[in-house]
């Protein structure tokens, strides 16, 4: 019998032992690779606090342009043209939140 134990051990047979290593280098390169080319801390954007002018409110959706150049959305705005005010937004990313002081 290939799988019996033997004073409390375990006998793997030449397939499982392959299946063993192929699996601890499949997780191991996974590791890697997830450290190395796709680093966690890319998923995790900067804050960026800027004063803005409101462009356009349409139904209480605000645009605002940014120094970055993406035109930035704001959900639930109750502001008006050419209000100023203080957004805050994620590196790169297309909507923004009113600062409150």
């Amino acid at each position: 019998m290939v799988g019996t134990a033997a004073h409390g051990r375990m006998k793997l047979s030449s397939s499982q032992q392959q299946g063993l290593v192929f699996g601890c280098a499949f997780l191991t390169a996974g590791i890697v690779l997830s450290t190395m080319v796709f680093p966690f801390w890319h998923l995790i954007r900067e804050d960026i606090f800027e004063d803005v002018v409101i462009l356009n409110n349409d139904n209480g959706i605000c645009y605002v342009e940014t120094i970055d150049a993406i035109p930035k959305i704001i959900e639930n705005c109750e502001l008006n043209a050419g209000d100023e005010v203080t957004i805050k937004f994620g590196k790169d990313l297309a909507w923004a939140d009113v600062v409150t002081p």
